[in-house]
């Protein structure tokens, strides 16, 4: 069954990139929580938040594609929250930067979206 109007699909991007960012603040906070409980590596660190990321990004395209475009969606849910919870740790830690790091970030988003969404498009297809 094909969407009939684009606000559906606007629909299905915003409920994908709220859900990724809901994820990932909740993901951050229970991580923070072990990391004051256990020592950690920054390395260990680094890894696991990257690990967030891709699980955040993956549950909010998976909860909202449907049907069909889930290249395109997820692309958008991954670029788009990943710019969002860039900025949202940039500005609580003050430290806006707009590095090569932040373009590899969106890039890693968008990837992972795109995956996500082929993903979730023929896994609920079936």
């Amino acid at each position: 069954m094909k969407e009939q109007t684009n606000g559906g699909f606007i629909s299905n991007v915003i409920k994908g990139i709220c859900g990724a960012i809901i994820i990932t603040l909740v993901g951050v906070l229970i991580f923070a929580g072990v990391i004051k409980t256990a020592r950690l590596s920054s390395s260990v660190i680094k890894a696991v938040n990257q690990f967030i990321k891709i699980i955040s990004i993956f549950l909010g395209v998976f909860f909202s594609v449907r049907n069909d475009k889930g290249l395109i969606k997820g692309a958008l849910i991954g670029l788009i929250s990943t710019a969002v919870i860039y900025l949202i740790f940039s500005l609580i830690g003050s430290d806006i930067d707009f590095s090569v790091t932040f373009i590899i970030d969106l890039v890693f988003g968008l990837i992972v979206g795109a995956i996500s969404g082929v993903i979730a498009v023929n896994v609920k297809n079936r």
